[in-house]
């Protein structure tokens, strides 16, 4: 079975089904840094399938290979792979020629799933509480997406976006998604999934819209969602980090600390033989430390992360003192997920500090990643930045793997 991941950032979604047996024939992305990462991914899959692969693979995660040379020693079939374009009705047709060139190259005759979400911001509840988010551009990305159902008619998609989808434009575009999907062939069905709940460490919700396409005008009633693991609040947040070597702010390490936990074997997070990259923390200003260290003591007095009023005078600096009073919070050890990670631990990492007070500094690229459910020899492209908002935006891969096995079974079945 194969599919094409639309607006596909650093591929999370796309992760979660090639790992349920998935092949993927194109994915669509705009930021030139997710591009190179779901490059990266993809020569990483190629290279698993052939001898010595993974050792050329992993000098370059030593960085005993460039940059440059491993990229110019990618097959032209995986670089025609990832399509680097900002998607707009002007430029439909070429992306649709290059998904078609890559169709042909493949001998792929149809597509069976398309998988995706368009740029969340316009449809946030908190980017909607900050600003007016009507006009903006990306409200009404969705429409292109339609686009792909009706020139490729997979079998199946899937739609994934945040909650607040349900009420942007006191629920306009998610009755228009609705109409449109309908028109196109299919019938769909939204649901709420919470990640934590399909073990990732993780409070994360997300919308999860799956569509099918109609035969002989029969209307769909049961759509492939996967049922909550049995054992999901088995694990803590410490089992996910405590293998990692603790760092001071500004530090790295490519050295694990000792072996992987339990669940980091069996969430396929970590394996014996990866190579540990992007354990990296960012510089932070003392001032900032300090307060870091008041709110790790704060929570393990008081089990809750203290309200910006509540932090010593002589820490405050900033001038609000009435609103966005959460502007830190620990990434509990002993908790069995931490907060949702979004894209905002690119500007700091204030909302995730690391819980050892000794080390005082807010999470490593890996340990984001992690928390994200990314496996360890997943490799993101580009400078720090780029990576935490990577990590920030993407779908939970093992989320993504409990949808797309749900979804592989259900296909098989229809046959």
């Amino acid at each position: 079975m194969n599919y094409i991941d639309l607006f596909a950032g650093a591929g999370g979604l796309s992760e979660g089904f090639i790992r349920a047996g998935f092949t993927p024939i194109a994915h669509v992305e705009m930021m030139p840094n997710a591009c190179e990462t779901l490059l990266t991914r993809a020569y990483y899959y190629h290279l698993k399938k052939t001898a010595d692969g993974l050792a050329f693979y992993n000098s370059y995660l030593r960085k005993n290979i460039t940059h440059k040379t491993f990229f110019e020693s990618m097959p032209e079939q995986i670089k025609n792979s990832v399509i680097c374009k900002t998607m707009s009705e002007d430029n439909l047709s070429d992306v649709f020629a290059q998904i078609d060139s890559q169709k042909k190259s493949l001998h792929v005759k149809k597509i069976d799933v398309i998988i995706g979400g368009p740029p969340c911001q316009a449809y946030s509840l908190i980017g909607r509480s900050r600003k007016d988010m009507s006009s903006d551009s990306r409200n009404w990305l969705y429409k292109l997406y339609i686009e792909f159902l009706k020139r490729y008619q997979p079998k199946l998609f899937v739609f994934e976006n945040v909650e607040g989808i349900k009420t942007a434009g006191n629920g306009v575009f998610l009755r228009d998604i609705k109409r449109l999907t309908d028109e196109a062939g299919y019938d769909m069905e939204i649901k709420l999934l919470e990640s934590q709940n399909f073990g990732v460490l993780q409070r994360r919700k997300r919308e999860i819209i799956i569509g099918i396409r109609r035969k002989n005008d029969q209307k769909i009633n049961n759509f492939p969602y996967p049922e909550p693991d049995s054992d999901h609040t088995k694990y803590t947040v410490n089992d996910l980090l405590s293998d990692l070597p603790p760092l001071q702010p500004g530090q790295s390490s490519d050295q694990y600390l000792t072996p992987p936990t339990e669940y980091l074997l069996k969430s396929g997070i970590r394996n014996l033989d990866d190579i540990l990259t992007w354990h990296e923390t960012r510089p932070i200003r003392e001032l900032d430390r300090q307060i870091y260290r008041f709110v790790i003591e704060f929570n393990e007095k008081y089990n809750r992360n203290p309200k910006y009023t509540e932090i010593p005078a002589e820490l405050r600096t900033h001038k609000n003192q009435s609103s966005f009073l959460d502007r830190f919070k620990v990434v509990k050890a002993n908790a069995p997920y931490s907060q949702t990670m979004v894209a905002h631990i690119s500007k700091d990492g204030h909302y995730y500090i690391h819980p050892d007070i000794n080390q005082g500094r807010s999470l490593s690229v890996r340990e984001a990643a992690r928390i994200q459910s990314f496996p360890d020899n997943y490799f993101f492209e580009g400078p720090r930045t780029s990576a935490f908002t990577q990590i920030g935006n993407a779908v939970p891969p093992l989320l993504a793997y409990k949808i797309a096995k749900s979804i592989k079974k259900y296909l098989a079945k229809r046959r």
